[in-house]
């Protein structure tokens, strides 16, 4: 987690109190690892936090097909499962979503959970967007995101039967992922023997 970004949050929330309590412009200076801006009032640090979030937005890998034909993939990543002895770890979402790639390059970028998941999972990334929301493989999996939004993750045993649905949420820790939820998230759910 970057301290910067806890920075911004809680030179936000100061000066959304601040502001709203006295009534003047006050200048918060709002930080990232390539930016820093000042700004006067709430409106300019709505702005800045939404520019800042894009700017990550377009640094990051997106790992969601929207042209792909999702039923045809899990079939074939259900063979695949079968042949290796692993589950499927599906992570419902889309390249729009800032918190699906974040927990994406969270897991690709620390070794303790990406071993795990190589070692444990069929990996996939299951598209919901609006050039193609997936609806029917949704609705075979109770439409999670309407429930919990995204990204929310589907875990299906070496035949396709759904065994858990996790919401995102609950592995976040301030500004990010918690490691131990998530290794507890991804251990819980490993092929049993």
């Amino acid at each position: 987690m970057n301290k910067s970004k806890l920075k911004i949050g809680f030179l936000a929330t100061a000066l959304v109190f601040s502001t709203a309590c006295s009534q003047k412009n006050e200048e918060v200076q709002i930080t990232d690892s390539d930016t820093t801006v000042v700004a006067k009032d709430s409106a300019e640090i709505l702005a800045e936090k939404k520019k800042l979030a894009a700017a990550e937005l377009g640094k990051l890998p997106k790992p969601y097909n929207d042209k792909e034909d999702a039923e045809a993939k899990i079939k074939e990543l259900v063979a695949q499962a079968k042949a290796e002895n692993k589950n499927i770890m599906i992570q419902a979402g889309g390249n729009w979503c800032i918190w699906c790639l974040r927990f994406n390059d969270y897991v690709q970028k620390t070794p303790e959970l990406k071993q795990i998941v190589d070692r444990n999972y069929i990996y996939y990334h299951l598209n919901y967007s609006p050039e193609n929301k997936n609806e029917k493989v949704f609705a075979a999996y109770d439409n999670p995101g309407k429930k919990f939004g995204y990204p929310v993750f589907i875990v299906l045993d070496q035949n396709g039967k759904m065994i858990h649905t996790q919401d995102s949420a609950v592995l976040e820790e301030g500004k990010g992922y918690s490691l131990q939820k998530v290794k507890d998230f991804f251990n819980k759910w490993t092929p049993k023997a």
